[in-house]
């Protein structure tokens, strides 16, 4: 089975900034869906913010099997209209995976339920990565730890729920440390937040790195069928029972002002 995936990228820096369009010629999202394709079973795409829908129309959505959602400068031109039907897709199952500095996106946010607020430094220093759960999925094929040798700091707190899972720990040079790989359920859909990917650094080259995003895509594809029509579902009325019910009280749903007078 090929696991349909699209790469969203802002597309900002890369056009407005010769260090970050130099590093990645074909942008960001470009990068990850390259080395994604290695992979036979891993189709990969990509779309943009610049796109009408952002390159994400409820028909693709419903054809993708894993989404990764790279942001920075633009999370706010994000419409609430698709950021709303991403959201609404993962409940319907299908895979998240968030990256770097999305974890401020509208979208994480929302399916969080919390800031998704941290610390942070821009100063180049050295990442060490520590598989904290070694039989997880998305560790396979891994050192017990991989070290980036520039990437920006990301610290604690880390405004998120108590993970599912978590995968990752950092180590920055520092002396910070940091949540880095971390996972959710939401609805039917599987979420990984990973942490690297600084857009002035080659991360997104990085052996390891791929192998991650190669692992999660895997791992956050729900095989299952999707569900249909989500948002309905807790709002469909149930009038017969397998017990018999007594019935008590006015049914305010059905008598309305009634069941008061």
């Amino acid at each position: 089975m090929t696991i349909k995936t699209v790469v969203w990228g802002e597309n900002v820096h890369e056009q407005e900034n010769k260090i970050v369009g130099d590093l990645y010629p074909n942008g960001i999202h470009g990068c990850i869906a390259d080395a994604l394709n290695k992979n036979p079973n891993i189709s990969a795409s990509t779309a943009t913010l610049q796109q009408a829908e952002h390159g994400l129309t409820a028909e693709r959505l419903a054809d993708t099997d894993v989404l990764l959602w790279w942001g920075h400068a633009a999370h706010e031109q994000v419409s609430d209209e698709i950021a709303l039907r991403v959201c609404e897709a993962v409940w319907a199952g299908m895979g998240l995976i968030i990256l770097h500095s999305a974890h401020f996106s509208k979208i994480f946010k929302r399916l969080m339920g919390t800031p998704c607020n941290l610390t942070w430094r821009e100063a180049g220093e050295r990442e060490r990565l520590w598989v904290t759960s070694r039989n997880h999925p998305i560790a396979q094929g891994l050192p017990e730890y991989f070290e980036l040798e520039n990437e920006e700091m990301y610290g604690e707190p880390f405004g998120i729920p108590e993970p599912l899972e978590t995968v990752f720990i950092s180590w920055f040079q520092g002396g910070e440390v940091f949540r880095s790989g971390v996972t959710y359920k939401r609805g039917a859909g599987n979420i990984f937040y990973f942490r690297p990917g600084h857009e002035t650094y080659p991360t997104y080259y990085d052996e390891n790195v791929q192998l991650v995003l190669d692992n999660a895509v895997t791992w956050a594809h729900n095989s299952a069928a999707k569900i249909q029509n989500v948002t309905d579902a807790p709002n469909v009325p149930v009038e017969d029972a397998i017990e018999k019910i007594n019935s008590r009280g006015a049914k305010l749903h059905q008598d309305g002002e009634a069941g008061f007078k």
